[in-house]
């Protein structure tokens, strides 16, 4: 791909591809020694595997790019035995096609080289330079349950995004396919499941099956028409703790729609909306005081945007990436096809104002 940021996209799906090979591992052989983080949400040996390996071929392509990532290395330096698990997924961790593999700078070498590759994932992000945004494992309470999850990548560049990536093992390759209250639950990464959806800032939104080695032929993607917005079909997230249940449920009322919410973990939901195998997400603010972070709307936000959607915060404003590692100037996800975000915002803020 010739276009501007083609190698960063070619890179970050690779990058992706090879990470999803670690944690579909890690997900059959249910080695998930579970961690307890500050905020209480659950990190799994998973996520310091596909950081490691995402970060190392990042920093071998654009040594110079900072890196917002969700997780350090901190842990592991201590906890010897947990890094030594980790070391032993990484470092058979490979793609299949001897090219692909070396486009990405090949293996880590060691496990100190993999604990500093954690550790790059250290930048406070802002509105200067290239700076991606890592989410190694979104949605761990969906990987660990057997649901959705993504691998997720993001280049913002001087705080806007213009490469975004989004691996999806446990989601159908077939864009045709849409979303019912079995997509969030009970899930495998058996034949026929698996896909990268992704985008180039001005080029429009792509899927892909998953692979081990080189990426395979890409689809064009867009959201689907929704010409009575009675029948259209909600996302939301599975935890209540991350999106107002709620108020989603005043929200379709006013819109007039009956059919169940799809509830499903991470930025599996943009992707799905993205190729039209649902139509509407909604991440509705819990509390006053809770942002966003940037890693778990960054690529997602992209994919929507370039496939024909709308996305902005429940009130109306774009989502801004440059303030740091979290969306602080925004309140909430309302993401939807264009014509009818404007009707789905306004249920949106007539709903929220009566709070």
């Amino acid at each position: 791909m010739s276009k501007a940021y083609g190698k960063e996209l070619e890179i970050a799906e690779l990058a992706v591809q090879r990470a999803t090979i670690l944690t579909k591992r890690v997900f059959h052989e249910k080695a998930k020694g579970t961690l307890s983080k500050d905020d209480k949400s659950p990190v799994t040996i998973g996520d310091f595997g596909a950081q490691a390996l995402i970060i190392r071929a990042i920093r071998n392509n654009f040594p110079d790019d900072e890196i917002v990532g969700e997780e350090e290395a901190a842990t592991l330096r201590e906890n010897k035995s947990l890094g030594s698990q980790i070391w032993e997924l990484v470092k058979g961790t490979r793609l299949d096609n001897n090219s692909a593999e070396a486009a990405l700078g090949g293996p880590i070498a060691s496990m100190e080289d993999m604990l500093h590759a954690i550790d790059a994932g250290n930048s406070a992000g802002g509105s200067k330079g290239r700076i991606w945004a890592l989410d190694p494992i979104d949605g761990t309470k969906g990987f660990l349950r057997g649901g959705q999850y993504a691998v997720c990548l993001a280049l913002m560049v001087d705080g806007d995004v213009k490469v975004g990536v989004l691996g999806c093992p446990n989601l159908p390759v077939d864009d045709t396919i849409p979303l019912s209250a079995e997509t969030g639950k009970d899930q495998t990464d058996e034949e026929g499941r698996g896909v990268i959806f992704a985008a180039i800032a001005g080029h429009g939104a792509t899927s892909r099956p998953l692979s081990r080695g080189a990426l395979r032929p890409r689809e064009p993607i867009s959201m689907k028409a929704v010409p009575d917005i009675k029948q259209a079909t909600f996302c939301e997230s599975v935890e209540a703790g991350h999106s107002s249940h709620s108020d989603q449920s005043a929200i379709a009322e006013v819109l007039g729609i009956t059919k169940p919410s799809v509830r499903m973990d991470s930025q599996a939901k943009y992707g799905s909306i993205a190729r039209g195998a649902g139509d509407l997400y909604l991440r509705l603010p819990v509390s006053k005081d809770y942002r966003e972070k940037i890693w778990d709307h960054a690529a997602g936000d992209l994919i929507v945007r370039e496939a024909g959607g709308q996305v902005t915060d429940s009130e109306g404003k774009r989502l801004d990436f440059s303030k740091g590692r979290t969306l602080a100037s925004n309140k909430g996800v309302v993401a939807a096809p264009k014509e009818v975000h404007p009707q789905v915002l306004e249920a949106v803020k007539s709903v929220l104002g009566q709070k």
